[in-house]
């Protein structure tokens, strides 16, 4: 059985949560506090030298980590990720942009307006990061105008990567009342076989 290393709290680790509950891969859960230290321990640092969540353990002694990553190994072979070269392709061009112009801006959104006190230093952040945050996601409402899912009408591990830190963007203090295809998009999400919440 497959282990996972992950936090609640995070999205990258509730991305391969996700995935494995819709597969219905049996795995453990082990949670990992970073907050309190627990990813930088000798033992932990083992399994992933970054000190990250989420560390899928796939065999005694295999670790794979970075969520995307982990993402394309469970889907391989499965409707989650197409076979033909352009839907592939295309699969990948969310994920990669999920990780450069979307993550980084949503997801420490979220850790400062959430968990850091109001008068936290941070807070200052929180203007170049919604108006970046939400080019992402002018760019994903125009996306899903067109189509179902980001990738023609079918969901994929490119759904998976953007649904993790976009269905809770409000939560970093995003206006999503302004996005009603990204709305619709979340409620087919959540609506697909062996969907579990956050």
């Amino acid at each position: 059985m497959m282990t996972l290393y992950g936090m609640s709290a995070s999205g990258h680790s509730y991305k391969v949560k996700l995935m494995l509950e819709q597969e219905g891969i049996a795995y453990r859960w082990v949670e990992v506090d970073i907050r309190n230290g627990d990813s930088r321990t000798p033992e932990f640092l083992a399994k992933n030298p970054c000190g990250k969540v989420p560390v899928l353990e796939i065999a005694p002694g295999e670790y794979l980590y970075e969520s995307n990553a982990i993402l394309t190994f469970l889907a391989r072979g499965t409707h989650y990720w197409p076979d033909p070269a352009f839907p592939h392709a295309k699969v990948m061009e969310w994920m990669f942009f999920e990780q450069s112009s979307h993550m980084p801006y949503l997801a420490p959104a979220r850790f400062i307006n959430k968990f850091l006190g109001a008068d936290d230093a941070r807070r200052a952040e929180l203007p170049t990061l919604l108006e970046k945050g939400y080019k992402a996601l002018d760019i994903m409402e125009r996306q899903l105008e067109k189509s179902l899912y980001l990738v023609n009408s079918h969901y994929s591990i490119a759904d998976n990567a953007l649904f993790a830190y976009t269905h809770i963007a409000h939560e970093g203090g995003f206006d999503m009342s302004r996005y009603p295809a990204i709305h619709a998009w979340i409620e087919r999400v959540t609506q697909t076989p062996g969907f579990v919440a956050m």
